[in-house]
């Protein structure tokens, strides 16, 4: 089961997305839909509600009052807070309900107003933002859904800014050319990423992606700290770290476009509890690998886990090692190394342009090539770290 949380500021099109990604043979969990389910006449949200916000928020016949609760609500912090605290916990139950009523192999669209604002980003293996600039925003609630221009606003400034979403979105979907453009973005989007990604999952297999030497972007740095905090949803008070590594962590350095992350265990079997969390996530595991560098430790010591992204957008592999180990030690040491001297970097770049122009297209064939300087820079990062009292 793949679980996409789909976001966009009130007005942005969001909706257009939804119904888009359904006719495709998405499951849509609506937040919209069940926010309404959960204060119908009769239910405790509702009741929960009026005993907040007064009498005043209900219709004659008893309904719930949308425009009045909502000049309530959103006219400062404390009441949105209130609302908040009221409504999430029982639109999270029911979400809860639907998505495990739910086919294994489905894809969940959970479609969220507020899964910025409420931190749920990193419960995601992906995540879609809808996004349009705020005077257009404003323009379609007026038009479309009867707001005044003041009240528009309001409810886009009582939300996350376009700078908050960034943060999160793993794919940003723009809204300024109408309903059409939308759609075709997000059918390319379902079928060129949303699709491959779920069949990987249900197989339990990475992405085939062979990446090639780009220069470096300097987003990887955000792109990076995304995995990190939905790797940390998994593993929680099990993990002791959890860094970005290799040479994407390294500023100005040009590299293979994937994401590497290390994971800080206890040990190797909490690692194998962490399987299914993994995959959930979008991190299938390879296999047990053993690393093999120069140097006089046990090899023992280097066993690691190794998990890899099933989503062909965001090539990653995430390694599984011990606290302590010398596999563990030394990717971070190789890392504040080079990111530290600016000689070693430029010397690490030449050799990493100098195998790529020589034909060393695979991951495999590009990793040997570059093992005898590896071999080399392993005891002079040593030598570093003696001398400058580097600790992990």
């Amino acid at each position: 089961m793949l679980r996409i949380g789909l976001t966009g500021g009130i007005g942005a099109g969001k909706s257009t997305v939804s119904s888009t990604f359904s006719e495709l043979g998405g499951i849509v969990v609506d937040g919209d839909v069940i926010s309404r389910e959960v204060v119908q006449p009769g239910t405790e949200g509702l009741a929960a509600l009026v005993e907040a916000f007064g009498s005043e928020i209900l219709l004659p016949d008893g309904a719930l009052n949308r425009p009045a609760l909502a000049a309530v609500a959103f006219s400062n912090e404390d009441a949105r807070k209130t609302l908040n605290a009221i409504v999430h916990p029982l639109v999270g139950k029911r979400r809860v309900e639907l998505i495990d009523a739910a086919p294994s192999d489905a894809v969940i669209i959970e479609d969220i107003p507020l899964l910025v604002e409420s931190q749920m980003a990193p419960m995601f293996p992906l995540v879609v933002i809808v996004h349009a600039d705020e005077d257009t925003r404003v323009a379609r609630l007026i038009e479309h859904r009867g707001f005044t221009e003041a009240d528009a606003r309001a409810r886009i400034a009582a939300q996350a800014t376009e700078a908050d979403r960034r943060l999160v979105a793993d794919v940003w979907l723009e809204n300024h050319g109408g309903a059409d453009e939308l759609t075709r973005s997000a059918m390319e989007l379902w079928h060129g990423r949303v699709v491959p990604f779920a069949r990987n999952l249900d197989a339990g297999v990475p992405a085939v992606v062979e990446p090639r030497l780009v220069p470096a972007d300097p987003t990887w740095a955000d792109q990076a700290d995304r995995i990190l905090k939905r790797l940390n949803t998994v593993c929680g008070h099990r993990a002791v770290r959890i860094d970005h590594v290799g040479s994407t962590a390294v500023p100005g350095l040009d590299a293979k476009n994937v994401i590497d992350v290390q994971v800080t265990l206890p040990s190797l079997e909490v690692a194998d509890e962490l399987v299914d969390g993994l995959l959930a996530a979008g991190y299938p595991r390879i296999d047990e690998i053993t690393e093999d560098v120069a140097h006089g430790d046990d090899v023992a010591l280097w066993h690691k886990r190794f998990h890899a992204s099933a989503d062909p957008g965001r090539p990653t592999n995430v390694h599984l090692r011990v606290d302590g180990s010398p596999g563990q030690r030394f990717a971070l040491l190789f890392r504040d190394w080079v990111t530290a001297e600016p000689a070693v970097r430029d010397e690490y770049l030449e050799l990493k342009r100098s195998v790529a122009a020589q034909g060393h297209d695979t991951t495999g064939a590009y990793a040997d090539a570059k093992e005898p300087w590896f071999d080399d820079a392993y005891r002079r990062a040593w030598a570093w770290a003696d001398a400058t009292g580097w600790e992990p």
